[in-house]
């Protein structure tokens, strides 16, 4: 029966891949690489980089595939979301057939973790209760999350209390009463902005782990300005962003 590999392989450093990642990558025949266009090229080229750097099996082959737009506007959002995961199920499985042998081991590269606002899970959940049989291994990585606290040299969370990871869509009204720690992941419109009043404190990284690394922290309403200045230049320099942070209600000890 065919394999397939879910490879978490970390924030964005090569040398965030775990034993157990390495020897997973050197398990599988192919990788199946995505193509999302030139503006995050850097994202195909690092996971080229890390099958180069790690991978010890003679033979092993790449294929790249391109993903499908998706149309993150609109009222109906996890409509939107749901139409384009129906559209990369009908690629992954057509590349399966077509570049994986019946008992052969594929591989999805994933950033982060793939339990972590990662869509290939539940993608490949959709393949298998359309009839198409394969075996699924997952391997997690170290998430933007996890590099986000260690570059900034923090916990997230104080003694006993609760963190909530979410989106920026999710905190545009405000941090949810009795919870003083927020993660804040996939926030393409700096929900941030509308917190400025509030007596936060904020926690900000982009390309975690990477050369391009920006950090900044702070009370929210000093810093604010200049996260939004910092990420708007970087956005323009690399073509695209990744950026994660945590806000932290402040307190008094």
């Amino acid at each position: 029966m065919r394999t397939i590999l879910v490879i978490g392989i970390g924030a964005g450093n090569p040398d965030y891949m775990t034993v157990q990642a390495i020897k997973a990558l050197n398990r599988a025949d192919v990788f199946f690489i995505p193509d999302k266009g030139t503006e995050k090229a850097a994202l195909r080229e690092l996971r080229e980089e890390i099958c180069g750097r790690f991978i010890e099996k003679p033979g092993y082959r790449t294929v790249g595939f391109r993903v499908p737009d998706r149309d993150g506007g609109g009222p109906n959002y996890r409509g939107g979301v749901e139409e384009w995961r129906g559209k990369l199920a009908d690629a992954y499985e057509a590349l399966f057939r077509e570049h994986l042998s019946e008992d052969g081991c594929g591989a999805f590269l994933v950033w982060g973790d793939p339990a972590l606002y990662d869509s290939t899970l539940r993608i490949l959940e959709t393949i298998r209760e359309r009839g198409f049989a394969f075996d699924t291994e997952v391997i997690p990585g170290i998430s933007a999350v996890q590099a986000l606290a260690a570059q900034h040299r923090i916990p997230l969370n104080r003694i006993g209390e609760p963190i909530l990871v979410t989106t920026g869509r999710r905190i545009a009204g405000g941090l949810p009463e009795g919870l003083d720690n927020v993660v804040v992941m996939l926030d393409g419109e700096t929900a941030f902005r509308k917190l400025e009043g509030a007596d936060i404190d904020v926690y900000w990284g982009a390309y975690l782990g990477t050369p391009e690394e920006i950090l900044v922290s702070g009370r929210l309403p000093e810093v604010t300005d200049e996260i939004d200045r910092v990420r708007r230049a970087a956005r323009e320099q690399h073509g695209w962003i990744m950026d994660t942070y945590l806000l932290r209600r402040t307190r008094e000890d």
